[in-house]
């Protein structure tokens, strides 16, 4: 079983960048790390997610290339770069881990409020 819990979110003015962090902890490896944000209103949006390899990263069309994904050498920390933020970029944002390929995304943090002002 797996445990995952966010950090690094709060207000922050368009333009600005802001880093998230998840931090994973349990025996379980994971085959897959993701960042999700949820709006008020609207679906849950996939944002960016890395393999364990770290060799395969994916982004929403709505964040490409201004955020960026990426996990520190042990893999229990995932971190969520994000740059030239704007209003648009308000949600709540959830870690969330895939144990294997073929497996959903099943484990899921608490989430993180990001708001961006202009």
């Amino acid at each position: 079983q797996v445990q995952l819990v966010e950090s690094g979110g709060g207000l922050v003015q368009a333009g600005g960048s802001l880093r998230l962090s998840c931090s994973a902890s349990g025996r379980a490896a994971m085959y897959a790390m993701g960042w999700f944000r949820q709006a008020p209103g609207k679906e849950r949006e996939f944002v960016a997610g890395i393999v364990w390899g770290g060799g395969s990263a994916r982004y929403g069309d709505s964040v490409q290339g201004r955020f960026t994904i990426s996990r520190d050498k042990s893999g229990t920390t995932t971190y969520l770069q994000m740059d030239s933020l704007n209003p648009d970029d308000t949600a709540v944002y959830y870690c969330a881990a895939k144990i294997t390929k073929s497996t959903n995304w099943s484990e899921w943090g608490q989430g993180t409020q990001v708001t961006v002002s202009e």
